[in-house]
């Protein structure tokens, strides 16, 4: 295997780019040590002083003396965590969504990682089980933190039997080694019903928030379920009914956490409010909405913007459409916001379209998991109109759905003007009036 890290990207302007570094060199060693994974990269060039060793794509190798100011960044990004690839997961789930993909999608949408690298550098969630006694002291002696961990039970004869991997129940001595060593956590529960819910919830809540401040926040998310379950275990949603006791508990975490840490420290998935009919918190409730990616706050968060950005909208556009997608749990939210919006713009008129996910399954119901098959085929014809697409539909680093298709693909199966909209409010009010807002009169 290649050593070293391929350079993916180099800033205008940067160190790098002013040493002749370019896309494609490989990165071999930081001060005559040779690079293992993105970590001995990271710490190496954090130094004011240092040696770089690269390599060009025709083998010559290159050595850097690099000087920086303190603070200063060098201005290039590798596109691989470690010369030996991805650590792999190997327990096996029971709700492992990766287990229910069908073929046909993209590719890195199969790859089963576990790797605390991808914990540090882009919040990842790892689950520790696959972690070596090497890996976890490293995690200690560099203090790598913080980390993304997929707790999900704090009872170990639980996790096992839900990860089906002995390892797995060593998970609360490995996080009070960590905790003890000042390694900040973001903990994470998937929640599946007869399984990890009720009492086990209960225990598995308190005795993360006991280990606070090393625990920083603690996300509950509801299950995914498609319908490529077969030849795997039978699972099943949650109800209404249960949704409200989750959230009936979940007010009582809080207002106890915030008393003694001050902070509601356990925030739940905006699916369980859509599903148990109730609003959203208001966004004091997620602090400084340490878990959005996960879900987690996101609705409260949209509503928040697009308030804050009701008085700077035109009284009347010229004859304006627009369409909009998006998936079932967000239907409500949108068409008040659609029956306001309109109400109060002369002019405008936002066509809704609630994309059913047949794909995988009625019961996956937030827009991200929508692909673009679903999509093409519930929109029919647009006539050339402009329909808006929010960003977390797509794959981070390309305008690709899912399923591969790209957003391209979708314009020219509609007949319709795709419109990327970034995942906040004040993007898609500017997307559905047409033109940018004066950002700068935002406080």
């Amino acid at each position: 295997m290649s050593k070293g890290l391929v350079v993916a990207a180099v800033d205008t302007g940067s160190i790098a780019e002013e040493m002749e570094i370019q896309v494609g060199d490989r990165v071999l060693a930081v001060n005559d040590e040779e690079l293992k994974d993105i970590i001995d990269f990271q710490f190496g060039v954090s130094e004011e002083e240092f040696t770089l060793l690269v390599e060009k794509p025709n083998g010559d190798q290159w050595e850097l003396e690099i000087e920086k100011a303190p603070g200063e960044f060098l201005g290039l990004e590798v596109e691989t965590i470690s010369s030996d690839g991805l650590k792999v997961c190997r327990n096996n789930c029971t709700f492992c969504f990766v287990a229910q993909m069908p073929k046909g999608m993209r590719r890195t949408l199969y790859d089963k990682d576990d790797d605390y690298r991808l914990s540090l550098t882009q919040g990842s969630f790892i689950t520790l089980s696959n972690l070596s006694e090497e890996e976890l002291e490293r995690i200690i002696s560099l203090h790598l933190s913080p980390l993304y961990i997929s707790v999900h039970a704090w009872d170990s004869d639980v996790r096992s039997r839900l990860m089906r991997n002995p390892h797995a129940g060593k998970l609360p001595e490995q996080i009070k080694r960590l905790a003890e060593a000042g390694i900040m956590i973001h903990a994470q529960v998937v929640l599946v019903p007869d399984h990890n819910d009720g009492d086990v919830l209960i225990e598995t809540v308190q005795r993360l928030g006991e280990l606070f401040p090393a625990i920083q926040s603690i996300a509950v998310v509801p299950v995914g379920l498609t319908r490529y379950r077969e030849k795997l275990a039978a699972l099943r949603g949650f109800t209404p009914d249960e949704a409200r006791w989750i959230l009936d508990k979940a007010e009582c975490w809080q207002t106890d956490f915030l008393a003694k840490t001050g902070l509601h420290l356990v925030y739940f998935a905006d699916e369980f409010y859509v599903l148990a009919g109730r609003e959203f918190p208001e966004s004091s409730v997620y602090d400084d909405f340490p878990q959005l990616e996960n879900g987690v706050g996101m609705a409260r968060k949209f509503i928040t913007e697009i308030e804050s950005g009701l008085s700077f909208l035109p009284e009347e556009v010229s004859e304006r459409r627009v369409h909009l997608v998006t998936g079932t749990s967000a239907q409500k939210l949108f068409e008040v916001w659609r029956e306001r919006l309109e109400r109060r713009i002369s002019g405008l008129k936002v066509i809704i379209h609630v994309i059913y996910n047949d794909f995988f399954g009625l019961s996956v119901t937030c827009a991200g998991l929508l692909t673009a098959q679903d999509i093409a085929h519930q929109l029919g014809d647009l006539s050339g109109e402009e329909f808006l697409i929010p960003r977390m539909m797509l794959k981070a680093d390309d305008d690709v759905f899912l399923d591969d298709r790209s957003v391209t693909w979708l314009e020219e199966t509609v007949n319709g003007k795709a419109r990327i909209v970034e995942n906040n409010g004040l993007a898609f009010l500017e997307h559905v009036i047409g033109y940018p807002l004066e950002v700068d009169r935002f406080e």
